[in-house]
């Protein structure tokens, strides 16, 4: 089982602000399963102003579709999909300009009652928007304590993707 620690988890963050602010690299979320916790431990470096051009937490299918993600997309694929998180990064991404767009979707520990026949507890998806083109992941997270530790767990898969972009 992969161990998720805060401490090295802050740590890495501190580590990628730092390098985005070395790079003049931009960077944009839009959450749902981590209700902004990636954009959270971004701005937990000082000088994070000058790389997070702004984020967006669309917990519901709604938020989502006026964020940006198109409807079609959710009811093809489901919310919980490559291809709804690949459209929310390339939705905020687009809508803040950034070098980077970061989209988050999927499930803790528990099967959600608005969305529960494509709900698999500890399945998550994220994807990474760039202007050469949106890549897309799937990860099954082992059970996990608490709902914070879902969140900076997934906060880490996606920080070993985006560091090596940068």
């Amino acid at each position: 089982m992969k161990s998720y620690i805060e401490q090295e988890i802050r740590a890495h963050y501190r580590a990628l602000t730092e390098t985005l602010i070395e790079k003049k690299k931009t960077v944009t979320t839009m959450e749902s399963l981590t209700s902004g916790q990636i954009a959270s431990l971004i701005t937990d470096t000082e000088g994070a102003s000058a790389v997070l051009k702004g984020a967006c937490v669309t917990y519901s299918n709604e938020a989502k579709i006026r964020a940006g993600v198109p409807a079609e997309t959710i009811d093809r694929y489901t919310v919980y999909s490559r291809e709804t998180a690949a459209a929310m990064a390339d939705a905020c991404r687009t809508a803040y300009s950034a070098d980077f767009g970061i989209g988050v979707t999927g499930t803790t520990g528990n099967v959600d009652p608005a969305n529960a026949e494509a709900s698999i507890p500890g399945r998550v998806f994220f994807a990474i928007s760039t202007g050469e083109g949106t890549k897309s992941y799937e990860v099954d997270l082992e059970p996990q304590p608490t709902r914070l530790a879902y969140k900076l767990a997934v906060a880490e898969e996606v920080f070993e993707e985006l560091i090596r972009m940068v």
